[in-house]
């Protein structure tokens, strides 16, 4: 019951949106309906509204972040709750209630999730990010090959056995799952690049809500 009980207050916490929320405050249109159509920082910087997509990167990552410190603060520093915790609350970002289970793809929020961790694990996570970004200027292809350094070196920083190791590694199967259309693109030459702004708002790419399909 208490491992349940964590993972309900994580999903919660991974269900707020800031890509919305934020969009909403700015006056932006709601990043579910252009781009990517994805409600993450990526699409909302296709507006051209840097400190928007700034907010919502820090707001994703934070509540990451703040679903595994709360497990640790309040649970005895238990790596099984934590792991739950994390878990949850990237499941949560996906799949977030209040926004009918309509969500994003998790990057920013797993990152800070992987801060609960470790920040060792974090930082060499989001420095991976960082170089493939820089390099080859695709948001997608930089979740990718961060998502799967990160593997590495939980291995490294705990081993097989930890149950840290474990929650990575389901997290990097979510983001993996939720990145399909963006591996599809990536093989056919069409996936967008960071920081092309979308003057018109129309679809380029990932998934669609279900309004939107029908």
């Amino acid at each position: 019951m208490t491992a349940l009980y964590w993972a309900l207050i994580a999903y919660l916490i991974g269900s707020i949106s800031f890509a919305v929320l934020v969009s909403r405050a700015f006056g932006l249109p709601d990043p579910r309906t252009f781009g990517s159509k994805n409600p993450g920082a990526t699409n909302v910087l296709r507006t051209g509204r840097k400190a928007a997509a700034l907010l919502t990167l820090l707001g994703d990552g934070a509540k990451g972040w703040l679903a595994v410190f709360l497990a640790e603060r309040y649970a005895g520093a238990d790596p099984t709750l934590m792991t739950v915790a994390g878990v949850a609350v990237v499941v949560g970002h996906m799949w977030p209630l209040f926004f009918r289970f309509y969500g994003g793809k998790g990057v920013s929020t797993a990152a800070g999730v992987l801060f609960g961790f470790s920040a060792w694990l974090a930082v060499d996570v989001v420095a991976t990010w960082l170089v493939i970004a820089g390099f080859f200027r695709i948001s997608s292809l930089a979740a990718l090959i961060a998502a799967a350094s990160a593997q590495c070196f939980a291995l490294m920083l705990f081993g097989v056995a930890h149950q840290f190791f474990w929650g990575v590694l389901v997290v990097v199967l979510l983001l993996i799952w939720r990145h399909r259309q963006n591996i599809r693109n990536l093989l056919a030459g069409t996936e967008g690049r960071l920081g092309r702004r979308d003057t018109g708002f129309a679809a380029q790419d990932g998934d669609q809500p279900a309004d939107a399909q029908r």
